[in-house]
């Protein structure tokens, strides 16, 4: 075997880890595009903006951190129009994705890779009415929420009025989700009494026993940062294309995923000298002649 021959396979083994070093794409790593390195510690190409509304969704504000993967984008667009068509009401309201280019994002750790996407909860009037969300309402174990939103500060403000969490729409919307064969969910970060609330519905409903453990599996509520009582956090995993590319981590890569190419298991001592040989002919004889 020459080294011709396995150079290309290890480009493609070497492309996530060059993109972790290199951290942006350059002449030198023309493979490097997409998202590249992990949602914390990323940057993000060939990304798309999701426009300010669409058939079953609203931006909830123009601030530029609209842009994503298109993959993220798309998604977002479809499931919304999904439910929309299957239960009418109000439009889901789409909090921030992405800068242009990834990177830091004021408020978020993550959202710097163009796979992540805030999500608000759909909600309906305590007489059932569905209204587009207002803002980042926190939910309780009830489902109810004080129908006035933080002010700048995040502090909660009391209006006496309350908005409950449409449990059938967000049901359909995490159904969507998990149902997606482009979407490649890896996770969505829920408050656990929200999940519970969700799931429980779901159950309810007879809902394939398979499809209510994938949203089990990627629901979650995350230890390391708020409690997401106020909104469905989305991640989308990478393709294996988009691995090789330089995407890298996030959560578990789930079993009912596209498989992501394997590392190559680095080559034994008489492989590596005849790689050398391969590159350097009479370097193995060099190599053992006396000094």
């Amino acid at each position: 075997m020459t080294f011709r021959r396995l150079f290309p396979a290890f480009l493609l083994a070497a492309a996530p880890l060059t993109a972790a070093c290199t951290g942006t794409p350059s002449p030198l790593t023309p493979a490097i595009h997409g998202s590249i390195g992990y949602p914390h510690a990323g940057m993000l190409t060939d990304a798309v903006p999701i426009p300010l509304k669409g058939d079953g969704y609203a931006l909830l504000r123009k601030n530029g951190v609209n842009w994503g993967n298109p993959r993220l984008v798309a998604a977002i667009r479809d499931v919304a129009k999904e439910v929309a068509h299957e239960r009418p009401g109000a439009p889901l309201i789409v909090g921030d994705l992405a800068g242009r280019w990834g990177g830091e994002s004021s408020g978020h750790r993550s959202h710097r890779t163009g796979r992540d996407a805030d999500l608000l909860i759909y909600v309906v009037t305590p007489d059932g009415r569905s209204v587009p969300s207002p803002g980042f309402l926190r939910f309780g174990a009830d489902g109810l929420a004080d129908a006035s939103p933080p002010d700048k500060s995040g502090k909660s403000r009391s209006s006496g009025k309350f908005l409950r969490l449409d449990v059938e729409r967000e049901w359909l919307l995490i159904k969507a989700l998990v149902s997606s064969k482009e979407a490649n969910v890896q996770w969505l970060f829920f408050a656990h009494w929200l999940e519970a609330l969700v799931i429980e519905y779901a159950r309810a409903r007879g809902e394939d026993p398979e499809l209510v453990w994938y949203a089990e599996s990627v629901l979650l509520q995350p230890g390391d940062s708020a409690s997401h009582d106020d909104h469905l956090h989305l991640r989308i995993a990478c393709t294996p294309d988009e691995s090789i590319a330089g995407c890298l981590g996030g959560g578990p890569y789930w079993p009912w995923l596209p498989r992501l190419p394997q590392l190559i298991t680095p080559p034994d001592d008489e492989l590596a000298r005849s790689i050398i040989d391969d590159l350097l002919p009479g370097a193995g004889g060099v190599a053992g002649a006396a000094p």
